[in-house]
């Protein structure tokens, strides 16, 4: 029988831009401290190994050509990208097994060599108490201006993860805005669903609680934090350094749509609750967009979940 009760923590804070190994231990010092805390479940904002690149929308200079200081900034990206099956997501995987967490980690994530060896992608990784690597999935459209550093992802993440009874998915940003992304996960029946974006201002708000009521799940809205003397030098917008360009906004909603936590903006903190997952069947009972609220006889509904690699 699955839980009635589970605790999950969103860390909130600012990434060592740019430097992994930092990253690694920023991470690994706050998902202990938030499993020392109760939390069974601990995510944090959209790639934020090693944090988000968000002078892409801050420095009109991002898309100048040959531009040394956005080339810079790509390689820095580039050397410090995490490569699944390296040491870096072992220490993962420990810490998730260290701290008995469901672990939901956004990475920049490149490919070792072969076909893609070059191309970045916008990935979640989510592993399990276990220390098991249980999802890998890749951003399947980079956003406007992240087309410039990430490469489009695929289906074969687009699935649910189960640990003690709890189904916990994951998107990232925009897909939250891909109706059949969605559907796909609504239809792997999740209890939780993990939705990572650099900072979750009003919009995303709007989609991340959408998201809770559209599939009768809660939904953890992560976000992190970011400086203007965060950015990379260079690309740095005419404003005080201290100036917030990511704000954070974690929050929590419920499978009803109304929030758990509200969000918390330009705090370093981590957004803790404990859900009570009864509350997932309760709201099924008016909407069930995979069950009694879907109609596979006038919709067919497909996804291709193929692991694909640049040719």
């Amino acid at each position: 029988m699955a839980k009635d009760r589970s605790s999950v923590g969103i860390v909130q804070t600012t990434p060592a831009f740019g430097d992994l190994e930092a990253g690694l231990g920023i991470v690994e010092e706050r998902v202990r401290d938030a499993a020392a805390a109760g939390c069974e479940l601990v995510t944090m904002g959209e790639t934020f190994l090693p944090g988000y690149p968000v002078w892409l929308d801050t420095s009109p200079a991002a898309a100048l050509w040959d531009h040394p200081p956005v080339k810079e900034a790509f390689a820095r990206m580039r050397r410090n990208a995490v490569v699944v099956g390296s040491a870096s997501t072992e220490r993962l995987g420990s810490l998730a097994r260290e701290t008995r967490t469901t672990l939901v980690v956004g990475v920049q994530e490149r490919v070792r060599s072969g076909p893609g060896a070059h191309t970045l992608y916008n990935t979640l990784l989510t592993f399990t108490p276990d220390g098991r690597l249980a999802n890998h999935h890749r951003k399947l459209v980079p956003t406007y201006t992240e087309r410039l550093v990430w490469g489009p992802g695929d289906g074969d993440g687009l699935r649910a993860v189960e640990h003690e009874g709890v189904r916990v998915s994951s998107l990232v940003c925009w897909e939250h805005w891909m109706p059949l992304a969605r559907q796909a996960l609504h239809e792997a029946g999740e209890d939780v669903h993990v939705a990572v974006w650099p900072t979750v201002h009003e919009r995303h708000q709007i989609a991340s609680r959408h998201y809770a009521f559209e599939g009768r799940c809660f939904v953890l809205a992560a976000g992190q934090l970011g400086r203007v003397r965060d950015l990379p030098e260079g690309l740095r917008p005419d404003r005080p350094g201290g100036d917030f360009v990511l704000c954070g906004g974690s929050a929590i909603y419920a499978p009803d749509g109304q929030p758990v936590v509200e969000p918390v903006f330009e705090q370093d903190t981590t957004v803790m609750a404990e859900l009570d997952l009864t509350r997932v069947d309760a709201e099924a009972m008016t909407l069930d967009v995979a069950g009694h609220y879907h109609r596979p006889d006038v919709f067919r509904f497909a996804v291709e979940r193929t692991r694909r690699e640049p040719e």
